[in-house]
């Protein structure tokens, strides 16, 4: 059982004003805290793309301005060398497995602060192997590796801190709200390296991390993790939030909605019902004699037992999202990582860009994937359909690819235009499916009422995202020397397998979503349906 302490801060400050907060104060803390640690986390990634080109052998001018023997081709220009970046995120994968599976035990304000302060840490030592005059390839790779470590700390303790202050009805929306600290992460990241670059690459890695160090302290000191370590327990069971439907104060609520299947003889169609108890045997609801099946819910009390690793792998939906999510983020990484270097090497309205100016303006990327975060996730609220809403998402983005590497050098306004709507695209089914379906699988139905299962179940997620997020940089590294054409083929090819992986949920929520508009005589009342997954 997880430790109870009260963050220092909030110990103090509640002193001070003799009174405890309110429920939407605390709240507005937990996704402002979070927020800004995960963007810590990201802009500790980004300066190794934005000081790639300077770092490589070649390079022969550590100013801005462009010679004449930069302007290369990809297959004279990318050493595959470049994509050992990819240690980083590939030791990171490994470690999120195992740091979901401590995340569900230990204290995640604790476990958040020190992951936090140690990713900040060894960013700052990659930078100062630049004053060091450190040129062993061994050091940077121990480094990065240690610092992938500490970075896989981050997720599953941010997702499950903010799904047990906000319930189920409206995570979508926020969560795709609260997910623009990967973009905007990357976007400081890239800017804040891009600006120091003038100073000596080791300032691109000095300047984040030590940011990340000073979040981390904020991490530490004010962060609520749970409702009921600061008393909100009755506060959220009053307006029915929290947990994504486990109960913070130990007791299930009164009453739950469920979708009941009719008998064969009635069609088999399905009808949503509110319920009480802890079973439904024989009831006859149409008053025709025709009896539902038995349901069987969770016992009334919390259950606060941790879910075992391959457990989690088991509950419905959580093998299909882990797998999409492992070629969503293969892309979304490669862009992470290359992008700068993409634009850098390729003419934009017959001529070639800065160091500088190509990481500012593959922010824009990023800003792209704001606005398809968000939109992600208002949509999938609204549709109730999380499933569909990424696959539709990736399945645009195959002719977005498309557009961005036939028109995208055509001038520097409609690389602009085609570098947002691409983000919006791509980092938009990666938002949803590491936020809003991550936590609605983190306490899905199956697990009898467990409050232990989030953090398992979101680092299996992204953790398989991120073995996916490592290999793509890695590949492009090798693939490139055939030209940039045949890494757009390996992207375009990873986003159709990423939403054909969907292709079962996405028939399993739109059937349940026909059969519950025509079911009569009852009016569906909606419900979650990654119970049927």
């Amino acid at each position: 059982m997880e430790a109870r302490a009260v963050a220092p801060g909030i110990q103090l400050l509640r002193a001070r004003r003799a009174s405890n907060f309110s429920l939407g104060f605390y709240k507005a803390s937990v996704l402002g805290i979070t927020f800004l640690a995960y963007a810590g986390y990201h802009a500790a990634r980004k300066p190794i793309s934005i000081v790639k080109a300077v770092l490589h052998p070649e390079y022969s001018d550590p100013g801005f301005a462009v010679s004449p023997s930069s302007n290369l081709s990809p297959s004279s220009s990318i050493d595959p060398g470049n994509a050992r970046e990819g240690w980083s995120p590939f030791v990171g994968s490994r470690g999120m497995y195992f740091a979901g599976h401590l995340g569900d035990r230990l204290n995640l304000r604790f476990f958040l602060s020190a992951g936090m302060a140690g990713s900040g840490a060894f960013s700052c030592l990659f930078g100062m192997a630049y004053w060091w005059k450190v040129h062993s390839l061994g050091y940077f790779i121990l480094v990065q590796m240690v610092a992938g470590v500490f970075q896989s700390t981050g997720w599953p303790s941010v997702v499950t801190i903010v799904a047990k202050w906000f319930d189920k009805s409206k995570r979508g929306l926020i969560m795709g709200i609260w997910n623009c600290h990967t973009s905007a992460g990357n976007i400081v990241g890239s800017l804040l390296a891009a600006e120091m670059l003038q100073y000596g690459w080791g300032w691109s890695f000095v300047a984040p991390g030590f940011l990340m160090a000073m979040a981390a302290l904020v991490v530490f000191f004010f962060l609520a993790v749970d409702p009921e370590e600061v008393d909100m327990s009755s506060s959220m069971a009053s307006v029915g939030g929290g947990g994504g439907g486990a109960s913070t104060s130990g007791q299930a609520a009164a009453t739950e909605l469920i979708m009941l299947r009719q008998p064969q003889s009635m069609g088999g169609k399905f009808h949503s019902v509110m319920i009480d108890g802890s079973s439904l045997q024989g009831l006859d609801i149409n008053g025709d004699g025709e009896e539902f099946r038995e349901v069987s819910l969770a016992p009334g009390t919390r259950n606060d037992s941790a879910v075992g690793f391959f457990d989690a792998w088991m509950i419905p939906g959580v093998a299909q999202f882990a797998l999409c999510l492992f070629f969503s983020k293969l892309v979304a990484y490669t862009f992470l990582y290359w992008l700068p270097f993409y634009i850098r090497h390729t003419k934009i309205a017959g001529n070639y860009l800065s160091d500088g100016m190509s990481g500012r303006l593959s922010t824009l990327f990023d800003v792209g994937g704001m606005f398809g975060g968000v939109a992600a996730g208002y949509i999938s609220d609204q549709l109730n359909a999380k499933a569909t809403t990424a696959a539709t998402f990736l399945y645009v983005a195959v002719p977005a690819l498309v557009l961005y590497r036939v028109y995208g050098s055509s001038s520097l306004a409609g690389n602009v235009v085609l570098m947002v709507f691409l983000g919006a695209f791509i980092n938009g089914p990666y938002a949803l499916i590491t936020t809003a379906v991550s936590a609605d699988l983190g306490t899905h139905s199956s697990l009898s009422g467990s409050s232990k299962a989030l953090a398992t179940v979101t680092a299996i997620i992204d953790g398989t995202g991120s073995v996916g997020a490592a290999i793509g940089p890695l590949l492009t590294g090798f693939v490139s020397e055939k030209g940039w054409d045949a890494v757009f083929g390996m992207l375009i090819t990873s986003v159709l397998i990423a939403a054909l992986l969907l292709s079962k949920l996405v028939y399993t929520e739109l059937t349940v979503k026909f059969a519950s508009a025509n079911a009569a005589p009852f009016q569906p009342l909606g419900d979650d349906q990654n119970q049927f997954y």
